[in-house]
C-alpha cells in the first residue's frame, strides 16, 4: 500500500510541475508577443522620428540656401542704396551751386 501511495504522491508532484511547466510557457508566450508588439511600435516610432529628422535637415537646408540669396540679396540692395545716397548728394551739390550762382545773378 505504502508503494502505491508513493507512485500517487510522486504522479501528484509531477502534475503539478507539469502544471507549473503549462503556466509558464502560456506566460511566457504572452509577454513575448507583448514584446513583439512593442518592438513594432518602437521600430515604427524610430522610423518616424528618422522620416522627421530627414525632412528636418532638408528644411535646413533650404533654409541656408534661402537665407544666403537673402543676405547676398540684401548686399546688393545695400550697395545700390550707398550708390543712391552719393548721387543725392551730388545732385544736392549742384543745386545749391545753382542756386548760389542765381543769388549772384540776382545780386549783380
Amino acid at each position: 500500500m505504502e508503494a502505491v501511495q508513493e507512485g500517487i504522491d510522486t504522479l501528484a508532484s509531477l502534475e503539478l510541475r507539469i502544471t507549473r511547466a503549462v503556466e509558464l510557457i502560456t506566460s511566457l508566450r504572452n509577454e513575448n508577443q507583448q514584446l513583439k508588439q512593442d518592438l513594432e511600435t518602437t521600430q515604427r516610432e524610430r522610423d518616424t522620428a528618422k522620416a522627421e529628422r530627414d525632412e528636418s535637415v532638408g528644411m535646413g537646408a533650404e533654409f541656408q540656401k534661402d537665407n544666403e540669396e537673402l543676405q547676398q540679396r540684401v548686399n546688393q540692395l545695400s550697395g545700390e542704396l550707398s550708390e543712391l545716397k552719393d548721387e543725392r548728394k551730388q545732385v544736392k551739390a549742384r543745386i545749391e551751386k545753382l542756386l548760389s550762382q542765381m543769388d549772384l545773378l540776382s545780386a549783380g
